[in-house]
C-alpha cells in the first residue's frame, strides 16, 4: 500500500562517523569534549537557577540530553543541553503551572519534535522569517538580563515574578536591599569575561598605549614562567576562570553573599532517580500552548545551531529531520530525571568546533566530563556565589542578542522593521508564545500584501467590440480585488463585448483567483459576450482544467 507521507529514515550521524573513525580523531574529540564539558558546567547551573529550578536540573539535562543528541542527532559536532533561550519560557511555565507541569510539557514537546522530524518537516522551520528570529532572540536576551538583576545586586526579593513590568516593580521596591559585595562580584565577572578573550587575541590592536603594552606583555610572556602561564591560561574557558577565581575570592574573604549552598543546599553527588511525572489529560489541555512553544523554540534553536556548525566546521551538512528526532528523544527522556527542555546550544557547539571536534564522540565525552566533575566536585559547588552565575548569564545574554540589527533598521524595509520590532516588544512585554503567534501572523499578512501588490492588470486596448487586458504575477485570494476594473468595463460596455485576457505573464492561480475569473466569465456571457484567454501557463491551466472552467472559455 502506498502511503501519502514520506517518512524520514532514522539514521544518526554517529553511524556514518564511525565508518572511518581513527585514533587521531578520537584524541581530537576527547580534547574538545573535555573543553566543552568544563564550559558547560557553570552555564548549565546558571540556566537552571535562572529558570526557577535547582542547579542539578541543568547539569543532568546537559549530561543526559547532551549524550542523547550526540548519539542520535543529525549533526557531527552539535552540543545539546539547556539553553538561555528557554529561561524565560521555563520560568513562566513554572510560575503559572508548576514544575510538574513543566516536565509534562517538555515530554510532550519531545513527542512533537520527534514527529516533526519523522514526517520530514525539519525544513519547514527554515521558513520562519529572519525578522522574527532576530526579534525574539533580542527580546529573550533582554529578559534574561533583567531576570539576573536580583542576584547581581543581591536583592532580597522572596519570589521574582515572571512578567516584565512586575519584575521592574519588584526590583524598584527592593533596591534598598542592595548588596555591594554581590554587585562587585557580578560586575567583576562580566568585565572579566569581556576582557579574557582579548588578552590572547594576537591580531587585535588598541588605541591606548598602556593597554597595548600590557596586552603585549601578557601575550609575549616575558620570562619563562609568565610565558608558560600565559600559554596555559589561553586554553582555559572564561566562565570557568571567572567561576573559580571569584568563588575562591568570596570564600577567602568570607563575603556575605548568597551562594548555591545557602539557597539550594548544594548539588547531589548521586545520579538522579527515574520518576514518572504526574500526568493527566485534564492538565494536558492547559499545556498545549507551552508545549508548542517549547517544541517550536527548540526546533528553531537546534537547526540554527546546526547550520552555524556546518558553516564553521567544514564537515558534511547536518540532517535536519534526524536532528529534530534526536531533540525529540532527548526532551522526552530528560523530564523523567527531573531535567528541563534541551536544544542545540550555539556557544558550546562553537567551542566544540574550535577545540577540534570531528564527530559526535566529542558530545559523549562532554557528558562524561560533566558526570565526572559533578560526582567529584559537587561539595565545592555550595560556595559558588549566585552573583557570579548572574554575571555569566549577563555575558551570555549580551552575546545572544544581535544588537547591530537595531542600528541597521534604517536600511531595512518597513515590513522587516514592523515584524522585528513587534516581535521584540511582544517578547519583552508579554511572552514568547504571543510574540511568535503575532509575529508569524504579521509575516503572513505582510507577505500576502506584498504578493498582492505584485499582481497587476493592464489595459492593452478597448473598442466597442473587444477589450484586451494583460495580467501579471499571481492571481490569488489577496489580489482578486484587482479584477474589479475588468468587471466595471464589462458592466458599462454594450452587449456582445469580447474580453481578451493575455495571461502569458500569469504564473500562479489559486481557487479564489479561479472563482473571480468564473464570476467574470458569467458576467460576460450574461451580456452576450465571450471570454478569451491567451498564453496559459502550466499551473493556471491545470487549475482551470481540474475545475472544468477551461471548457467554458476560449483558450488560445
Amino acid at each position: 500500500m502506498h502511503l501519502p507521507f514520506h517518512f524520514a529514515r532514522f539514521r544518526p550521524r554517529m553511524l556514518s562517523s564511525m565508518a572511518s573513525y581513527s585514533r587521531e580523531r578520537f584524541f581530537k574529540d576527547a580534547g574538545s569534549g573535555l573543553t566543552v564539558g568544563i564550559v558547560a558546567l557553570p552555564l548549565a547551573m546558571a540556566f537552571a537557577i535562572a529558570s526557577g529550578l535547582k542547579p542539578e536540573a541543568g547539569i543532568w539535562t546537559a549530561i543526559i540530553a547532551g549524550a542523547l543528541i550526540a548519539s542520535l542527532g543529525g549533526s557531527a559536532v552539535q552540543i545539546g543541553g539547556p539553553a538561555g533561550a528557554f529561561i524565560v519560557i521555563v520560568y513562566g511555565i513554572i510560575e503559572h503551572y508548576g514544575v510538574a507541569n513543566l516536565l509534562i510539557s517538555t515530554t510532550c514537546a519531545g513527542v512533537l519534535l520527534f514527529l516533526l522530524g519523522f514526517f520530514r518537516l525539519g525544513t519547514l522551520v527554515r521558513y520562519v522569517p529572519v525578522s522574527i528570529v532576530v526579534g525574539f532572540t533580542n527580546g529573550i536576551a533582554v529578559l534574561i538580563a533583567l531576570s539576573q538583576i536580583k542576584d547581581l545586586f543581591g536583592l532580597e526579593i522572596p519570589k521574582m515574578p515572571a512578567d516584565f513590568f512586575s519584575q521592574l516593580r519588584a526590583i524598584a521596591q527592593h533596591i534598598d536591599t542592595l548588596n555591594l559585595y554581590a554587585l562587585g562580584l557580578g560586575l567583576a565577572c562580566v568585565i572579566g569575561l569581556l576582557v579574557w578573550p582579548l588578552l590572547f587575541d594576537t591580531q587585535r590592536r588598541y588605541s591606548n598605549a598602556l593597554t597595548n603594552r600590557l596586552i603585549r606583555l601578557i601575550q609575549a610572556g616575558e620570562g619563562l614562567q609568565l610565558k608558560r602561564a600565559t600559554r596555559i591560561a589561553s586554553h582555559m574557558p572564561g566562565p570557568i576562570v571567572a567561576l573559580l577565581t571569584l568563588t575562591g575570592l568570596a570564600y577567602a574573604l568570607n563575603m556575605p553573599v548568597e551562594t548555591i549552598g545557602t539557597r539550594f543546599g548544594g548539588i547531589p553527588r548521586s545520579l538522579p532517580g527515574f520518576e514518572f511525572p504526574d500526568f493527566s489529560w485534564a492538565t494536558m489541555r492547559l499545556l498545549v500552548a507551552p508545549t508548542i512553544t517549547i517544541a517550536l523554540l527548540g526546533a528553531v534553536e537546534s537547526l540554527l545551531c546546526a547550520r552555524v556548525a556546518d558553516q564553521i566546521s567544514g564537515l558534511p551538512r547536518h540532517d535536519p529531520n534526524q536532528e529534530l528526532m534526536a531533540q525529540g528523544v532527548a526532551n522526552f527522556v530528560v523530564p523523567f530525571f527531573g531535567g528541563m527542555p534541551a536544544t542545540g546550544t550555539i556557544a558550546r557547539t562553537v567551542t566544540n568546533v574550535r577545540a577540534g571536534a570531528t564527530s559526535p564522540v566529542s558530545g559523549l565525552v562532554h557528558s562524561v566530563t560533566l558526570v565526572t566533575v559533578v560526582l567529584v566536585a559537587a561539595p565545592l559547588a555550595v560556595h559558588v556565589p549566585l552573583a557570579v552565575l548572574a554575571g555569566i548569564l549577563l555575558y551570555v545574554a549580551w552575546n545572544m542578542g544581535e544588537w547591530r540589527e537595531f542600528a541597521e533598521l534604517k536600511r531595512a524595509s518597513n515590513h522587516y522593521r514592523l515584524i522585528m520590532l513587534g516581535t521584540f516588544f511582544l517578547t519583552v512585554v508579554f511572552d514568547l508564545t504571543v510574540a511568535l503567534q503575532v509575529g508569524l501572523l504579521l509575516a503572513c499578512v505582510l507577505f500576502v500584501k506584498r504578493m498582492s501588490s505584485l499582481f497587476q492588470v493592464e489595459m492593452v486596448s478597448h473598442t466597442e467590440e473587444e477589450a484586451s487586458f494583460r495580467l501579471y504575477g499571481s492571481l490569488f485570494f489577496g489580489a482578486v480585488a484587482k479584477i474589479d476594473p475588468i468587471l466595471n468595463v464589462v458592466e458599462s460596455a454594450p452587449q456582445g463585448l469580447t474580453i481578451r485576457l493575455d495571461v502569458q505573464s500569469l504564473q500562479v492561480l489559486d481557487t479564489s483567483g479561479l472563482d473571480v475569473l468564473e464570476q467574470l466569465q458569467k458576467a460576460i456571457v450574461s451580456r452576450g459576450g465571450r471570454l478569451v484567454l491567451a498564453g496559459l501557463n502550466a499551473q493556471p491551466r491545470e487549475v482551470m482544467e481540474r475545475s472544468g472552467f477551461l471548457a467554458h472559455v476560449e483558450a488560445l
